[in-house]
């Protein structure tokens, strides 16, 4: 399976909250301009912060879903003023807080 490409990696599930990232935000992230340059910036960008743990390129009103881990809620709005606001890009952001993780995994339907 590796040498087909279906295994990618091998990854431990860590506990988010113990090691000090109990906020979870989801940031519907609008881009200003759709151009391939402007796109291809911005998700370049992505791989640079930890905090963003996931990146979704959607269809709809937004044009791409962040999950970000955060210490607490004004960790976010620093890394939301700082960083995320500055990237490559942007035109708008929506950002909504979980209240608590139902499920969570990577394990796939097999």
């Amino acid at each position: 399976m590796e040498t087909d490409g279906i295994i990618e990696g091998r990854t431990l599930v860590l506990n988010a909250e113990l090691l000090g990232y109990p906020i979870s935000v989801f940031a519907e992230i609008g881009i200003s301009s759709h151009d391939e340059k402007t796109i291809a910036a911005f998700e370049a960008s992505i791989q640079q912060h930890p905090e963003i743990v996931e990146c979704f390129s959607m269809s709809g009103e937004s044009d791409f879903l962040l999950r970000i881990v955060s210490a607490s809620v004004a960790d976010y709005e620093a890394f939301l003023k700082r960083t995320l606001l500055h990237l490559p890009g942007i035109g708008s952001v929506n950002s909504r807080f979980a209240l608590k993780s139902v499920k969570l995994t990577s394990t796939l339907p097999l």
